[in-house]
């Protein structure tokens, strides 16, 4: 199970590395189901790897210039000050289980609930949106408050389940900043490393216990993937590339949801 948790971490790298978004999505389970870790501290977890493996993944970008720091500064300002709230306060105060009447609703149940809605919801945004375009607007007080509100909430979603929410970022920074697709990855990168970092540094101050040797072997694999990924995505069809990944989405968060129904409700 360890080793199959190694060659995913290694698939979410490229997936991540060729779209600039959506495989960070799958550290969640793999550190769960596969390195049998917590919800609540798999997501601490995930935030760790998921900063460095999008780090690593950036630096091409930066050197090619595909990258506006502008743009990256409007979102990755609120992104930073909701995902440290999130970690470093609301996360630890939400009591580990909730009383409605004779069921008991557990934190990670929750978190893994969530995670596998947003799941859904990711993969519906691969399979059937249209090709991203970008806003041609002229107010740009507009779109840069869409752009400060969107990033707020990907840092909210980020802090509860330590995904990075690339699939949340490209979208809002094409549409709304009017970036071409390669600079909107380029950005994506580089914020999904800044929040999530800012975010593990709320556990580590909450007082979260790390196991940094497997998250050094998790990342490992998730460079080598997201290096993959970046090196070979002008010959990989990104459109056939995020179908494939979509229905992957589907499969996994049905898994998640039917899983965690029996072991959370079994009479």
């Amino acid at each position: 199970m360890i080793i199959a948790g190694y060659i995913f971490s290694i698939l979410m790298g490229v997936v991540l590395g060729t779209l600039g978004a959506g495989g960070s999505i799958l550290i969640l389970p793999i550190l769960v189901y596969f390195m049998d870790i917590n919800p609540s501290l798999a997501t601490a977890y995930s935030l760790i790897i998921v900063a460095f493996t999008a780090l690593v993944g950036s630096i091409k970008y930066i050197t090619n210039k595909h990258m506006n720091l502008v743009v990256l500064s409007i979102f990755a300002v609120p992104s930073v000050i909701t995902i440290y709230i999130t970690r470093r306060y609301l996360l630890p105060a939400f009591p580990e289980s909730l009383y409605l009447g004779q069921i008991i609703i557990t934190k990670d149940f929750l978190i893994m609930l969530i995670f596998s809605l947003l799941m859904l919801s990711a993969s519906y945004l691969m399979l059937f949106s249209k090709e991203i375009k970008s806003s041609t607007s002229s107010n740009k007080l507009y779109a840069n408050s869409k752009i400060i509100l969107n990033g707020s909430f990907v840092g909210f979603f980020t802090g509860i389940i330590g995904a990075g929410g690339g699939f949340l970022i490209v979208p809002a920074l094409v549409i709304f900043s009017g970036l071409n697709m390669k600079t909107a990855v380029g950005t994506s990168l580089f914020i999904i490393f800044i929040k999530s970092m800012i975010g593990f540094f709320g556990d580590v101050q909450a007082g979260v216990q790390i196991n940094y040797y497997l998250i050094i072997m998790i990342t490992i694999c998730t460079s080598i993937g997201i290096l993959i990924g970046v090196k070979y995505s002008k010959n990989i069809s990104g459109n056939a590339l995020k179908k494939t990944f979509g229905y992957f989405l589907i499969l996994i968060s049905l898994f998640i949801i039917i899983k965690e129904i029996m072991i959370n409700f079994t009479i």
